[in-house]
């Protein structure tokens, strides 16, 4: 573990550093927009990159990563969900951002922390929330929703086989007594976890709850139809993403400026669509990082101009 200007630099091993870097296409004079901070390792390596009229803005919703910022006075640190970037540029003057990184892991620091409740290793309360002050909790999804919406978010946001089951059993084994901890929900489901594939399968349900719980999708798509307006055309931005369903609400929003659908077209028949993709496919990381930091085994970069 080691000590960088008093921090700890195990909080967030930064994922693909020089390739998200390289995607930015950093002007010294810029103004940046990193919308995940964390342990704030790709915001320092931004900081390196700019000259002393350069500007950095940083999100981050989560009370732990303020202890993690640097002193430096071309950063401004905004304690909110990047679901809200618009606003909070257009209240800092930074509306025609030359670009925009966004790291959509959850941080190896919020996995170690137990009391957290999101890591199958530990026994926690079923917590979950990224936002300490947010009031839905994963306790809360587990003993108050409706079998419906169990098998919803087990089958969309997991993507597990038995989903309709597995909310089944959910709903039974409350009604003895309510499932609180991560124990708790792990023994409830014990029989429904397939043999040789316990790890996978339980955190396919930690990834349901957690992106339920934190209305991750929603806040995706928000932030990135926002990213389209923060952007000077021209400016870069730069998605990490390590599932899926998040890789393909960005592939779908980089390709046709929306989530579903066709392109749309002009009166002429030219496509109408704010952003062009710079990787013809997603990047992933050299084997030689996956070996020294696992959390890159699942990243998809995807980076994107706005014309």
């Amino acid at each position: 573990m080691q000590e960088e200007g008093g921090l700890m630099t195990d909080y967030h091993n930064p994922v693909m550093l020089q390739e998200c870097m390289e995607g930015l296409n950093i002007k010294p004079d810029g103004v940046y927009v990193d919308v995940t901070f964390g342990g704030g390792g790709h915001s320092r390596e931004i900081l390196k990159h700019l000259g002393p009229k350069g500007r950095l803005l940083a999100f981050d919703q989560d009370a732990d990563a303020q202890k993690n910022l640097p002193k430096d006075d071309r950063l401004t640190f905004i304690d909110q969900n990047f679901r809200y970037l618009k606003n909070n540029c257009r209240l800092q003057g930074a509306i025609s951002a030359d670009g925009i990184l966004a790291d959509l892991g959850v941080s190896s620091h919020q996995f170690d922390q137990p009391e957290r409740g999101f890591s199958i290793r530990f026994d926690a309360d079923l917590d979950m929330r990224m936002d300490q002050a947010g009031s839905l909790t994963a306790k809360q999804i587990v003993n108050n929703y409706s079998e419906e919406q169990l098998h919803r978010i087990f089958g969309i946001y997991g993507e597990i086989k038995n989903a309709k089951t597995l909310a089944n059993t959910l709903v039974t084994q409350r009604l003895n007594k309510p499932i609180n901890t991560v124990d708790e929900l792990k023994f409830a489901i014990a029989k429904l976890i397939p043999k040789g594939k316990e790890n996978k399968y339980l955190a396919q349900v930690f990834q349901a709850l957690r992106i339920e719980v934190n209305q991750e999708l929603e806040a995706l798509k928000e932030f990135l139809e926002q990213s389209v307006d923060v952007l000077k055309p021209g400016g870069r931005l730069v998605v990490m993403s390590y599932h899926s369903l998040e890789d393909r609400l960005v592939k779908n929003f980089i390709a046709k400026g929306k989530f579903h659908g066709e392109v749309e077209k002009d009166f002429f028949g030219n496509q109408i669509k704010p952003l062009e993709s710079l990787t013809r496919k997603a990047i992933v990381a050299s084997e030689e990082e996956i070996q020294q930091n696992n959390r890159a085994r699942s990243a998809k970069l995807r980076i994107a101009v706005k014309n």
